[in-house]
């Protein structure tokens, strides 16, 4: 019996449109990065990007648990010695919340070529709207929401 192997072009690919209203970051940042790998899929390999694309909306209204709001820091570096910014949750969510729901996300995936392949997948959005209507994606569930 020879293994299954998936090959690039017979990667069938869906949309999920996920609500992030009141779903814990983390949560959410795990269930996402699981349909990107593909790894929800019978066909999953960890070498082929056999993922699906995922819709996030309404990523302003997302949850942080605890104090995290206030004392979590999100950290990038501009390549300079001495270039190490730090800004607060509360801040980030305030300005981009897109770019705290991305960066969540880029944390759970591999930091490879294929990584950052699978991230392009990504599509966030910080209100209820979105323009990928005409791909019919169709709802993703996460049960588990905030307290």
């Amino acid at each position: 019996m020879r293994t299954y192997t998936p090959k690039p072009g017979e990667v069938t690919r869906t949309w999920h449109v996920i609500d992030a209203t009141d779903v814990v970051l983390g949560r959410l940042a795990s269930q996402t990065a699981i349909l990107l790998r593909g790894k929800h899929k019978p066909t999953f390999a960890p070498h082929v990007d056999g993922g699906d694309f995922v819709i996030i909306i309404n990523a302003d209204k997302v949850a942080l648990t605890g104090a995290k709001l206030e004392q979590k820091k999100a950290y990038r570096h501009s390549g300079f010695p001495g270039g190490l910014k730090a800004q607060s949750y509360q801040e980030l969510l305030a300005k981009n919340p897109a770019k705290a729901v991305e960066k969540a996300v880029r944390g759970m995936l591999p930091k490879t070529t294929l990584g950052r392949a699978q991230l392009t997948k990504l599509k966030v959005y910080s209100g209820a709207e979105h323009p990928h209507a005409a791909q019919k994606p169709q709802p993703f569930e996460i049960s588990q929401v905030a307290q």
